[in-house]
């Protein structure tokens, strides 16, 4: 079973102008993250448009992914459903193709209770033989894992094995390590690229990173550092990624991050529309914090 632990690149979906999948470039990205040293690559999360792909592309993204990166990393894949049916059947695709481990976003625009959450994803667990990796967004989703709901999840099914909290929310994140510390083989990881050094400083294993898109290196820097007990080296990385995060301020981060990795030289292309539409003006602006990205880590 895979360990889940340190920082996982969660990457676009390289697409056509005609928004369709551009394979030879997500083969060039997936390499592009594990020259970077990244510990994991992970596709189909909310980075990676899984919720604008079909069935089918979704299935065909798997297959690319576990064929490119052969075994040198491993492979996450976000098979999360709006039904409990039809996440288990991408999940048990996603194993028959060769995927590492699970993230499951919560069902997601009807709202939930605890109970549904939990039935949700025991059943998941009942079904599939792979690590399980919850997925906490609510303000996307809508509904939200309540701590305790998480502990009781890790303590009575071995394979779900960790959760990525995209709340923004740092207590959030404290309440989970908590409510899973006699659990040693569960991971907390954090799904915002700001708090990754303070989950790791609290307890967590890692982040799963949407600006590794863009800036690889400094994002597996913060971990590597870490570990080596440079926590000023790790903070320097931490804060220096403050201004790309502040261009979120000019639409959908998705869209933001897009932009930003093509305006690097990295041509993953638009994102589906409706989405992706990025003003001239914020397009400068992206491209100004870039440069000041550089200056600040240079420094």
């Amino acid at each position: 079973m895979a360990e889940v632990k340190g920082i996982i690149a969660a990457l676009q979906t390289p697409m056509f102008e005609d928004g369709t999948i551009n394979e030879a470039e997500m083969r060039k990205q997936i390499n592009r993250q594990i020259a970077a040293g990244t510990d994991a690559v992970f596709c189909l999360g909310t980075n990676g448009e899984f919720y604008i792909l079909s069935k089918e592309e979704k299935i065909r993204v798997m297959e690319i992914y576990v064929d490119e990166v052969k075994g040198r990393v491993p492979v996450y894949a976000g098979t999360g459903c709006v039904s409990t049916a039809d996440t288990i059947e991408l999940s048990q695709k996603a194993k028959e193709i060769g995927a590492d481990i699970l993230s499951v976003i919560t069902p997601y625009f009807a709202a939930l209770n605890q109970d549904e959450l939990y039935a949700h994803y025991s059943e998941l667990a009942d079904a599939v033989d792979i690590p399980i990796v919850m997925y906490n967004i609510p303000m996307r989703a809508g509904n939200a894992l309540a701590p305790a709901t998480v502990g009781k999840l890790a303590k009575n099914h071995k394979n779900i094995v960790g959760i990525k909290d995209s709340s923004g929310n740092f207590n959030n994140i404290l309440s989970y390590i908590a409510a899973t510390e006699d659990v040693p083989q569960f991971s907390v990881l954090s799904g915002n690229d700001a708090l990754i050094l303070y989950t790791l400083m609290a307890g967590g294993r890692g982040g799963i990173t949407a600006i590794a898109n863009i800036l690889p290196e400094i994002m597996v820097s913060i971990y590597q550092n870490f570990l080596k007990g440079d926590i000023e080296g790790a903070k320097k990385a931490q804060s220096s990624i403050a201004p790309i995060r502040d261009c979120f301020k000019y639409g959908n981060p998705n869209s933001i991050v897009k932009c930003a990795t093509n305006l690097i030289g990295q041509p993953v292309g638009p994102c589906r529309k409706p989405f992706g539409m990025v003003s001239d003006d914020a397009k400068t602006a992206i491209a100004e914090c870039i440069d000041k990205y550089y200056a600040q880590y240079k420094a």
